[in-house]
């Protein structure tokens, strides 16, 4: 079987936990085709310092390399990383899923090609079960979000708002509505809300409340799902990486996708 091609958008903690998982032979059927970085040159000195032989490319160039491109990198660049592969008829995995809701021309570049958008299940959980749900009548879908304050930092909403997460000593609501505006008000940290939205019913119907709460370590979802077919009432408490905003979880779920595109046996859907 011919390897599929991996290029890695971004070397953050998910970019080199999967370059390095990639690059050991850890996910069998996948090689590392090369990565890009902000930083071209500390992304070379990081991937020398770990043994790991990948070119670091353009993102326009990624379509001559990879079969597939990972994208680990802020949501402000996602039609960069995704439009060159897509007008290329590949693949594309986006993790900030959040940034494909104001953005549909992404999607139409994917079926005006024939390329593909994956949204691995990151750091949450069930969406096996709300994919499944969808196919039938799903009447609504509710998530809450409870995070430590520090892991809300930057978001442009706490800016609109003048919310300083500093002055959080309490849990404290600090948002609620749809999952569209969630994604528009903290696109580093509710990915999560747009990845359930895209598996059930839509951003416009998928509601979510976030909170700081400073009793916190981890980043804790629960989500409720009432259907025709099922009601789902789902927890997961996920612990931080090095970046607060971002699960461990998160890269795991990565490399458990791709370990899927070449499995002999998969499992879920």
């Amino acid at each position: 079987m011919t390897p599929t091609r991996i290029a890695i958008a971004g070397l953050g903690a998910i970019g080199k936990a999967l370059a390095t998982r990639i690059a050991a032979g850890s996910i069998p059927g996948t090689t590392l085709a090369c990565v890009a970085a902000r930083d071209a040159a500390k992304a070379r000195a990081w991937l020398d310092e770990a043994g790991i032989s990948a070119p670091v490319v353009a993102l326009d160039a990624f379509p001559h390399h990879a079969d597939l491109a990972v994208e680990c990198a802020p949501a402000a660049i996602i039609e960069e990383i995704c439009g060159p592969m897509l007008k290329a008829g590949k693949k594309v995995m986006v993790l900030s899923c959040g940034a494909l809701l104001p953005r549909p021309q992404i999607l139409e570049l994917a079926k005006a090609h024939g390329g593909q958008i994956i949204v691995p299940t990151g750091a949450l959980l069930g969406l096996d079960a709300v994919t499944a749900a969808a196919e039938g009548t799903i009447h609504s879908v509710r998530m809450t979000t409870r995070k430590p304050p520090r892991g809300l930092v930057g978001a442009p909403y706490l800016a609109e708002k003048g919310l300083d997460m500093d002055k959080i000593t309490e849990p404290t609501l600090i948002f609620s509505g749809t999952a569209r505006e969630a994604a528009r008000g903290f696109p580093a940290n509710v990915n999560v809300a747009a990845a359930l939205s895209l598996a059930g019913i839509g951003p416009d119907r998928t509601t979510i409340d976030i909170w700081a709460d400073p009793g916190v370590t981890r980043n804790c979802h629960s989500i409720e799902v009432d259907a025709d077919s099922a009601k789902l009432t789902l927890a997961i408490e996920n612990i931080p990486s090095e970046n607060p905003k971002t699960g461990r979880i998160t890269a795991l779920s990565v490399i458990a996708a791709l370990r899927k595109l070449n499995a002999p046996l998969r499992v879920g859907t």
